[in-house]
Protein backbone atom coordinates (compact mmCIF):
# COMPACT_ATOMS: atom_id res chain seq x y z
CA UNK A 1 0.00 0.00 0.00
CA UNK A 2 1.54 3.68 -0.85
CA UNK A 3 2.56 5.30 2.45
CA UNK A 4 4.27 8.83 3.21
CA UNK A 5 5.91 6.85 6.37
CA UNK A 6 3.74 8.66 8.64
CA UNK A 7 0.28 7.97 9.46
CA UNK A 8 -0.55 11.64 10.28
CA UNK A 9 0.63 12.70 6.70
CA UNK A 10 -1.21 9.78 4.80
CA UNK A 11 -4.52 11.28 6.57
CA UNK A 12 -3.42 14.56 5.17
CA UNK A 13 -2.45 13.81 1.94
CA UNK A 14 -5.54 11.26 1.38
CA UNK A 15 -8.37 14.38 2.84
CA UNK A 16 -6.39 16.60 0.98
CA UNK A 17 -6.60 14.79 -2.49
CA UNK A 18 -10.43 14.22 -1.65
CA UNK A 19 -11.20 17.73 -0.79
CA UNK A 20 -9.34 19.15 -3.78
CA UNK A 21 -11.27 16.85 -6.14
CA UNK A 22 -14.92 17.81 -4.23
CA UNK A 23 -14.29 21.27 -4.94
CA UNK A 24 -13.68 20.41 -8.86
CA UNK A 25 -16.76 17.94 -9.39
CA UNK A 26 -19.02 20.33 -7.27
CA UNK A 27 -17.50 23.85 -6.66
CA UNK A 28 -20.91 25.48 -5.72
CA UNK A 29 -21.37 22.54 -2.65
CA UNK A 30 -18.23 23.70 -0.43
CA UNK A 31 -20.68 24.21 2.26
CA UNK A 32 -22.19 20.43 2.28
CA UNK A 33 -19.17 18.78 0.69
CA UNK A 34 -16.34 19.60 3.49
CA UNK A 35 -18.45 18.88 6.64
CA UNK A 36 -19.25 15.63 4.66
CA UNK A 37 -16.10 14.30 4.69
CA UNK A 38 -15.13 15.60 7.95
CA UNK A 39 -18.10 13.22 8.75
CA UNK A 40 -16.51 10.23 6.62
CA UNK A 41 -13.13 10.70 8.67
CA UNK A 42 -15.03 10.52 11.95
CA UNK A 43 -16.84 7.54 10.61
CA UNK A 44 -13.87 6.04 9.70
CA UNK A 45 -12.22 6.61 13.14
CA UNK A 46 -16.04 5.06 15.18
CA UNK A 47 -15.16 1.89 12.88
CA UNK A 48 -11.86 1.33 13.58
CA UNK A 49 -12.28 1.43 17.23
CA UNK A 50 -14.41 -1.69 16.41
CA UNK A 51 -12.06 -3.61 15.15
CA UNK A 52 -9.29 -6.13 16.78
CA UNK A 53 -6.17 -4.51 15.34
CA UNK A 54 -6.76 -0.89 14.89
CA UNK A 55 -8.06 2.04 17.07
CA UNK A 56 -9.93 5.45 16.96
CA UNK A 57 -7.29 8.50 17.16
CA UNK A 58 -8.81 12.24 17.24
CA UNK A 59 -5.16 13.30 15.51
CA UNK A 60 -6.33 11.52 12.88
CA UNK A 61 -9.43 12.98 12.63
CA UNK A 62 -7.14 16.71 13.00
CA UNK A 63 -4.84 15.38 10.09
CA UNK A 64 -7.91 14.68 7.90
CA UNK A 65 -9.56 18.10 8.98
CA UNK A 66 -5.96 19.93 8.38
CA UNK A 67 -5.73 17.78 4.78
CA UNK A 68 -9.49 18.84 3.67
CA UNK A 69 -8.32 23.02 4.45
CA UNK A 70 -4.97 22.12 2.68
CA UNK A 71 -6.92 20.42 -0.38
CA UNK A 72 -9.57 23.27 -0.66
CA UNK A 73 -6.35 26.13 -0.79
CA UNK A 74 -4.62 24.11 -3.43
CA UNK A 75 -8.22 24.04 -5.30
CA UNK A 76 -8.57 27.68 -4.52
CA UNK A 77 -4.66 27.94 -5.41
CA UNK A 78 -4.84 26.22 -8.92
CA UNK A 79 -8.46 28.25 -9.92
CA UNK A 80 -6.25 31.62 -9.53
CA UNK A 81 -3.97 30.77 -11.24
CA UNK A 82 -5.97 29.56 -14.37
CA UNK A 83 -7.47 32.98 -14.08
CA UNK A 84 -4.47 34.81 -14.37
CA UNK A 85 -3.58 32.66 -17.83
CA UNK A 86 -6.92 33.00 -19.13
CA UNK A 87 -6.29 36.82 -18.74
CA UNK A 88 -3.23 37.31 -20.36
Amino acid sequence: MPSTGWDKSNHVLAFATLAFLAHKAWPGRLWLLLPSLLAYGALIEILQSFTPDRYAEWSDLWADGLGLLVGEIFARLTWWLAQRQIGR
